[in-house]
């Protein structure tokens, strides 16, 4: 792999964690802040899944293939 890709991977994927992380903060204090916007939460925790699914992607990438 490139290094210059790898590391592109690399900040895309500290970005995509970086949101990820503040997504949860944002969903936690929703949900303790009466009256709670069920909509709203759900689509927060559907971006917080996609963006799951998106980190996973990249760290697959980034792991190097072994043959056994």
């Amino acid at each position: 792999m490139d290094s210059e890709y790898e590391e592109e991977l690399r900040g895309r994927l500290a970005i995509l964690q970086e949101e990820h992380r503040d997504l949860d903060e944002v969903i936690s204090k929703l949900m303790t802040t009466p009256p709670v916007d069920f909509i709203q939460l759900q689509r927060l925790k559907k971006r917080k899944l996609c963006l799951k699914d998106e980190i996973q992607k990249l760290e697959s990438q980034l792991i190097p293939d072994i043959i056994a």
